[in-house]
């Protein structure tokens, strides 16, 4: 071979192997920032070709895809979108995702590797995976009861089955429609802008990532820690307690809103069933405030991160509490004390299921397009916060509250129901509107397990005294919930 020959030859395998380095540095060293570029619509394009996986209630797809006969081939859908979106969230080729949406996004579009029957052709031909599908634990009977009895108030609704910690319905009012802001353009803006600018916030989750005082409703927390640390021995012994109780390092009087001195030495059985704020006031400080901090951590207080796989804001009871006025305070559920409508659902739950409180969770299954299960969830306690002797006592002073105290309005026929309300002040100097709560829980008969607890809350009730509102505003639609997971 001629040295021009040889020489030409070895350009060539130059420029070869230049062409190779550099496919090389595309594929392997700028991929990830060429694929995050925001000009690059490839990977957009991409996840948009085909249908999303869907989000199924009881074996039901609440979601859905459909053509838009764009370059975004498909959109999201929605089947009662207003009804699930506290649970579903949305999914917008403008806006992201969100809750389950966001969550599980790689398993719903195809993109999670245990999707794939042959994982290794699939990586190597790039072959596109249909989406999986999303199985919930919620029950469609209990969610739309829930939604029914909030109607137009602001507030929210969690239901967990105690003996696993499925959760049964997760309602916030006002909810929101996410059909209208799934696709790109004009009217999505419009909107999102309408969603996003509105007062009442209908895209916020109250359920799940707003907490607010829990009032009165906290009591159940307090007297659980009473009968689990040993300051009293039963719920039928009479407390050493004033009233008014003024706390040491303060001269501000706790008092009660119920007439006459009948919460005076009142038992604990009688203090919750009428909602004595003197008894449980100072039953806190009696108790100590770190075992306070302890036994409201046991239920589920200030944990962060917990997720359910959806993320779910922390709860709070003040874990450097130094002043006996601010601890008494916070032992009926005041001063910093504040909680998710879930926290306070897995409070009665805890109670419900004889003292073991089981981690909350919102997925049965995951399976691919076919039907094939990937994953399983299954039921794992979160701790046990009493004993079965102590959760026996808390139960008969919880249906005393509905047999006889201020939880009347949820009482049903046949039906072993506990309760406890609560109104907890709001505002600067309270001057807001009071929050009405009510948690329960069911039981077909005394001996059978309960297979729903739950917790209320309304942000604009027109409460104006202690309790009665929370009895009066939030305990029926906790008794249309229960009733609706009874009915089956």
């Amino acid at each position: 071979m001629s040295r021009t020959g040889r020489r030409a030859g070895l350009f060539c395998l130059v420029l070869i192997l230049l062409l190779l380095a550099n496919a090389t540095r595309l594929m392997f060293f700028q991929a990830p920032s060429l694929n995050q570029n925001s000009a690059n619509q490839r990977a957009v394009i991409a996840r948009y070709s085909r249908p999303r996986g869907d989000i199924l209630v009881a074996g039901e797809s609440v979601t859905g895809s459909k053509k838009t006969g764009g370059t975004l081939a498909y959109q999201r859908t929605y089947t009662d979108g207003a009804l699930y979106a506290p649970v579903t969230g949305f999914s917008s080729q403008t806006y992201g995702n969100t809750l389950l949406e966001g969550v599980e996004d790689r398993i719903l579009t195809g993109q999670d590797s245990r999707l794939s029957t042959n994982p290794v052709w699939d990586a190597i031909s790039r072959a596109s995976v249909p989406g999986g599908n999303v199985f919930t634990t919620i029950n469609p009977k209990a969610q739309r009861a829930a939604f029914q009895g909030l109607g137009s108030k602001r507030g929210a609704v969690a239901a967990i089955e105690p003996g696993t910690g499925r959760i049964l319905a997760l309602a916030s009012t006002p909810s929101y429609d996410p059909n209208g802001i799934t696709g790109t353009g004009p009217a999505t803006v419009a909107d999102w802008t309408r969603l996003t600018t509105d007062t009442t916030e209908p895209m916020l989750n109250r359920a799940l990532r707003q907490s607010y005082p829990p009032g009165s409703t906290f009591k159940v927390v307090t007297l659980a820690a009473a009968l689990q640390y040993g300051l009293y021995s039963g719920i039928d012994v009479p407390t050493n307690s004033p009233d008014p109780y003024t706390p040491e390092d303060t001269d501000h009087p706790i008092t009660n809103e119920s007439a006459g001195d009948a919460c005076l030495n009142a038992t604990l059985a009688y203090a919750l069933q009428v909602s004595c704020n003197t008894v449980f006031a100072k039953v806190g400080v009696d108790v100590s405030a770190q075992n306070m901090v302890r036994m409201a951590e046991a239920f589920g207080f200030n944990q962060s991160g917990q997720t359910i796989p959806v993320g779910v804001a922390r709860s709070n009871f003040d874990p450097g509490l130094t002043s006996e006025a601010f601890l008494a305070l916070s032992s009926i559920g005041q001063y910093d004390t504040a909680a998710t409508p879930l926290e306070m659902a897995q409070v009665a739950a805890a109670v419900a299921n004889n003292g073991t409180l089981m981690q909350p969770r919102l997925l049965d299954k995951i399976t691919r397009a076919d039907g094939t299960t990937v994953q399983s969830f299954g039921n794992r306690p979160f701790g046990r916060p009493f004993s079965a002797d102590v959760a026996a006592q808390i139960q008969q002073a919880m249906v005393g509250v509905v047999d006889s105290g201020t939880g009347t309005n949820a009482q049903i026929p046949g039906v072993v129901v506990g309760g406890k309300t609560g109104t907890a002040q709001n505002g600067v100097g309270n001057s807001g509107t009071p929050y009405a709560w009510f948690i329960s829980y069911a039981k077909p008969s005394a001996t059978a397990s309960s297979p729903v607890a739950v917790a209320v809350v309304i942000e604009d009730s027109d409460a104006h005294r202690a309790d009665i509102s929370g009895g009066g505003l939030a305990a029926p639609i906790a008794k249309d919930v229960m009733q609706a997971v009874l009915s089956g």
